[in-house]
């Protein structure tokens, strides 16, 4: 059976940057395993795999799957699928802005898709979940010597890294200087070694420079040594984030610059509501391209 397929570039406004994503609009009667192999045939860092809602309130089922397994959630997927639906037809924009919900593993999605002149030009999802801190307590001078810098480079003392969860753990480290975040390489040997059985096996690095951050994640055991832009781990950052801010109630904007290193720059626009000094939702958005369609054979 032949069945269409799509290719954007998520969390960019210009063509090959961002972070690619394959679609399959249609993915039914495909089996697990065989979503499992087209995420690796396409090697890109996660591909999304379409069904009809099984709540007819609903808007899609999706099913997100990195070359190395599926995820329950992830960020450039949901942003960028819902952008692929739009470009398309498939979800009929209703106004300046388009309110939809993706049934994913982690729970519904909400997803707000806006338009201009009748095209989608950004999608902004509210996170399912919000975020948990899920470890702390790390070995900072193993941790750093995996990721090929020093414990000095990192802002802070070993309390500075945690993990933080929306669905999928990350271990967010901070560090001091951008040149410090420029010469980071994994040895991914040495990363396991260094957080044993931890499950936040995904590592996001990043530098506050004024009321932006600069930013790199490793996810090597997904089969995505470097990532140019994860929408899951932004809004796990809100977490992290969230338990440092002076700001009690309101909502702080942060704009994240992922990817430059990798030649894909990617900016992600992170949203997080704050009341009583606690984070209550979580919105992370951005722009998309439509980069290529074609047909499977499978």
């Amino acid at each position: 059976m032949s069945r269409a397929f799509h290719i954007a570039d998520v969390f960019t406004s210009k063509a090959f940057g961002g972070n690619q994503l394959a679609v399959v609009p249609d993915a039914r009667g495909l089996k697990t395993e065989q979503m499992q192999a087209l995420a690796r045939e396409f090697n890109f860092s996660e591909s999304t795999f379409v069904f009809p809602p099984d709540d007819s309130r609903n808007t899609r089922r999706v099913r997100i799957f990195t070359p190395g397994g599926e995820l329950p959630f992830a960020g450039h997927p949901t942003v960028g699928t819902a952008f692929v639906l739009a470009s398309i037809g498939e979800i009929e924009l209703t106004g300046d802005e388009t309110h939809i919900v993706f049934e994913e593993n982690v729970g519904p999605v909400p997803v707000t898709i806006r338009q201009s002149n009748g095209k989608p030009v950004f999608a902004q999802l509210t996170a399912a979940k919000i975020p948990e801190r899920t470890g702390s307590g790390y070995n900072a001078g193993a941790i750093a010597n995996s990721l090929g810098i020093s414990a000095n480079d990192i802002l802070g003392d070993a309390s500075a890294i945690e993990s933080w969860s929306v669905g999928l753990p990350f271990m967010f480290v901070p560090l001091k200087t951008r040149s410090a975040l420029e010469k980071l390489r994994i040895d991914t040997a040495a990363w396991h070694e260094a957080i044993g059985e931890d499950p936040a096996s995904q590592v996001f690095l990043f530098v506050q420079e004024s009321d932006a951050i600069r930013a790199r994640m490793f996810m090597p055991d997904f089969g995505i040594p470097e990532d140019p832009a994860t929408g899951s781990a932004v809004a796990a950052l809100a977490g992290y984030l969230g338990a440092r801010t002076s700001m009690r109630d309101g909502t702080l904007k942060v704009p994240v610059h992922q990817g430059v290193e990798m030649g894909r720059p990617s900016l992600l626009e992170l949203e997080a509501d704050l009341s009583d000094g606690r984070v209550r939702a979580v919105r992370v958005g951005g722009a998309s391209v439509l980069i290529a369609s074609g047909t499977l054979h499978v």
